[in-house]
């Protein structure tokens, strides 16, 4: 039986109410996908749809906590219904993410990360693949950090699940390759969005240790996003992309 191409379908970006995942989605619909918009709450996924669907694509707002099982499967099954199966799932959704010293940190807070990282991922994999196999071929993208690499202080228990994330990628393309299901990692350097508000006094010394003297944008991790979802990374799975515009890490 002819398999469909990659480059149509649908799409699920999770977390894309605001910040990256808005732009990753606006994206997607730009390619051509139907997306699957997802957010914690109704309103910023509705605005995402709504921005897409002004701009000629085609989107649905499903409001779902992604961390949370029946959520997850109830989302699955009303993205089929309404748009029809996900080919791409993008795991970008994230919470809260404090800076915490070994001396305060508990196991809640690393906990918090994992739910987010590890927990949410293995859900969307879990709900998502059957549709992808039921088509033939599918994409599983995850959004890391490079932050896993080059370590910071106070930030060991969002380096710990961004690990395991990579560990789940690398595990779960060996498992489904011969299902034509691609799993691939990007890993940003740090990307401004609304929540770091004014990052003008970091940018000096980000900047020099950078091979490329500008800060990265939401749209350069999307960019990532849209070739990893398409036909030309049909050779490409377990790896992990770093998009850091070649930030020095010593």
């Amino acid at each position: 039986m002819p398999r469909r191409a990659i480059d149509d379908g649908v799409a699920l970006v999770t977390g894309a109410g605001r910040g990256l995942g808005r732009v990753i989605a606006q994206r997607l619909a730009a390619d051509g996908w139907a997306v699957a918009v997802n957010d914690l709450r109704d309103g910023p996924a509705e605005e995402t749809a709504a921005a897409i669907r002004a701009a000629g694509g085609r989107a649905e707002a499903f409001a779902a906590d992604v961390t949370d099982e029946a959520a997850v499967a109830g989302l699955a099954v009303a993205v089929e219904t309404r748009l029809g199966p996900v080919a791409v799932s993008v795991a970008n959704a994230s919470g809260p993410q404090p800076s915490i010293r070994l001396a305060d940190l508990d196991w809640a807070d690393v906990l918090g990360h994992l739910e987010f990282f590890v927990k949410s991922p293995l859900l969307l994999a879990k709900a998502f693949v059957p549709q992808m196999r039921r088509a033939g071929y599918g994409r599983l993208i995850h959004l890391g950090s490079d932050l896993f690499d080059r370590g910071s202080p106070g930030w060991s228990g969002y380096m710990a699940a961004k690990g395991a994330l990579l560990g789940l990628t690398r595990g779960w393309a060996t498992e489904l390759g011969r299902d034509e299901i691609t799993v691939n990692l990007i890993a940003p350097g740090w990307i401004p969005v609304e929540r770091h508000g004014d990052v003008s006094a970091a940018a000096e010394d980000w900047l020099e240790r950078q091979d490329l003297a500008r800060w990265g944008t939401p749209a350069d991790i999307a960019g990532t996003v849209s070739f990893l979802a398409s036909t030309d990374a049909g050779f490409i799975t377990g790896q992990r992309v770093t998009v850091n515009g070649g930030f020095h890490y010593l």
